[in-house]
């Protein structure tokens, strides 16, 4: 009995140690040296709830990070007090208000039955880009790591806009959506993870991954604390158990160029 709880202390302290720091893999790179990124998001909240480890290792890099939430998330009503929240939330991530916008579009309304339409965001989207001469975009994938059809858009959104004629010399990343068992796995997330790229046959040039600290977490949870419209008790579990909390991997889009 002794010796159990010997290991599980050695295995507990090991976990410490390995989770207690953060950083990003591979270390020589984060999108390609980028210095003008935009976090491209559906709803207030999405930027804490699962891009919080990015946002701070990219500030922590002195990246000059923008965001554009392309709504107010007003599906209960809520949009004006939710968007002074998001302020509020990405002012403790470290983003200033002058380098956040929040979209209220008729057709860019938060709803859980319809998707978006491409050519609508990719016209909202551009002329920030443009105005801001970002260079890397960041967005969800194509599930969206929740399967909510306005997540689901906006990859299709950056594509269009990107494969247009004319269209910005800008890289674009997806957040990738890991398993359903792999998603809940809170803070052993990041302990894997690290053990993961250590295996050779894991690593991969073209994904970047940023993993979040103890200090990055608390940050992250302060942020989702701006939040109080949304801090019913199924969010509590998210934040305590989500993976995004803690582990983003990203993958670069594959985006057809106009000739």
């Amino acid at each position: 009995m002794r010796h159990t709880w010997r290991n599980i202390s050695v295995i507990f302290i090991a976990w410490l140690l390995v989770s207690s720091y953060g950083g990003v893999y591979p270390s020589s790179s984060s999108f390609g040296g980028a210095e003008r990124v935009l976090l491209l998001t559906a709803h207030p909240d999405d930027e804490c709830m699962f891009f919080a480890p990015t946002i701070l290792s990219l500030l922590q890099s002195s990246v000059a990070l923008f965001s554009v939430c392309l709504s107010v998330g007003n599906a209960d009503g809520l949009g004006d007090t939710r968007v002074l929240e998001l302020r509020k939330s990405l002012r403790v991530l470290g983003i200033p208000d002058q380098r956040s916008l929040v979209v209220n579009h008729p057709l860019l309304q938060d709803n859980f039955t319809e998707a978006w339409d491409s050519e609508v965001i990719a016209e909202v989207v551009g002329p920030y880009i443009d105005r801001h001469n970002i260079t890397v975009i960041l967005t969800f994938d194509q599930v969206g790591v929740s399967q909510h059809p306005n997540h689901i858009s906006l990859p299709g959104g950056v594509s269009h806009l990107l494969s247009s004629p004319g269209a910005p010399s800008v890289q674009a990343f997806a957040l990738r959506t890991v398993p359903l068992f792999h998603k809940y796995l809170g803070p052993v997330a990041p302990f894997l993870t690290k053990l993961g790229l250590c295996l050779p046959w894991t690593s991969s040039t073209n994904e970047h991954t940023h993993i979040a600290g103890f200090g990055e977490y608390l940050s992250a949870l302060r942020a989702m604390y701006q939040h109080q419209s949304q801090l019913v008790w199924f969010r509590w579990l998210y934040v305590l158990f989500s993976r995004y909390m803690w582990v983003n991997e990203w993958f670069e889009m594959d985006v057809t160029r106009a000739q």
